[in-house]
């Protein structure tokens, strides 16, 4: 009974580690679009991620082909091409704190998809969750004002909506069959890397910078940003539950606009600083009713997603 406690405080730890890791990611894809198209750098994550991925795979000798194609392409479509293009695009002329509390909207239209497509029912208290969040992007996107980097927010916005999506593509796949979390998020990085590929070979854009700055972040994508946060990501799952290890993901954004702050001088105006509180805070508010829910055995929509270094 008792050896389970300090595994369970190295999770703990763990999850500090990949805020840490994921919320820092951000920082580094902004400096990244400096020296290369938000297409091509996303590409280059996507293959060499995928890469990193595999390793492990091999060395835990597991299964290597998918076992769903096109459930896991089109993941691959959602969660990593749509996610990380989108994302990586918006960083171009958006700040990368900005974008990574943006990008994490994503629980809430999970909650609307889920609702609308899988006919999952939405508590009111995620209403109101919901409600704290659109007040939050009101701020942020300013309709008032759609001069400046609008663009940005819109396609932040709609990466979050993408990585809703996969969230819900992942549910049915979990339905369908019984499925191994590194092999799939293997596999579906490599598939979401084939439109990126395409998109940078064939849409003219500015040629790679290969400064040590922007090799830095590459580097920094695919290694800590990609390899090190899955392993951790699954030995959190292995040893918190869903809702703690959802909770513990809510520093992310926190930490990529701490981190944007303090290095690139992103100093959120007061209208975004507020909008970004209300989306903390609904996100905050989401996860304990989630938290809740399990502990009571409400059955809400809730829709767990592969992790993506959101970064």
């Amino acid at each position: 009974m008792f050896k389970k406690e300090p595994t369970k405080g190295y999770a703990v730890l763990a999850l500090f580690a990949l805020a840490a890791l994921w919320g820092y990611n951000w920082v580094q894809m902004k400096i990244a679009v400096q020296y290369a198209s938000p297409f091509t750098f996303a590409a280059l994550r996507m293959v060499f991620g995928a890469a990193s991925l595999f390793v492990p795979m091999l060395w835990l000798r597991k299964p290597l082909l998918p076992k769903e194609i096109p459930g896991t392409f089109l993941l691959g479509l959602l969660q990593s091409a749509g996610v990380y293009g989108l994302s990586t695009w918006a960083l171009v002329s958006g700040g990368a704190g900005k974008t990574a509390v943006l990008v994490y909207t994503m629980p809430f239209w999970t909650l609307l998809l889920a609702w609308l497509i899988l006919g999952e029912r939405v508590r009111r208290a995620q209403w109101i969750a919901i409600a704290l969040s659109v007040s939050g992007l009101i701020l942020i996107l300013e309709p008032l004002n759609p001069g400046g980097t609008v663009v940005s927010k819109v396609l932040a916005v709609l990466a979050g909506a993408s990585w809703a999506g996969g969230a819900i593509v992942a549910k049915r796949l979990r339905q369908a069959v019984e499925l191994d979390l590194l092999s799939l998020t293997a596999w579906q990085t490599l598939f979401g890397a084939l439109p990126l590929i395409l998109i940078a070979t064939f849409v003219p854009s500015m040629p790679i910078i290969w400064s040590p700055e922007f090799i830095v972040a590459l580097v920094y994508n695919i290694i800590p940003g990609t390899a090190v946060a899955m392993l951790l990501w699954l030995y959190i799952l292995n040893h918190l539950s869903a809702s703690s290890a959802g909770l513990g993901m809510l520093m992310n954004p926190v930490v990529g606009v701490l981190a944007a702050w303090v290095q690139l001088g992103e100093k959120p105006g007061p209208m975004e600083s507020i909008g970004m509180a209300l989306i903390i805070v609904a996100l905050a508010f989401n996860s304990m009713l989630g938290v809740l829910g399990r502990r009571f055995g409400h059955k809400t929509a809730e829709v767990q997603s592969e992790p993506k270094g959101q970064s």
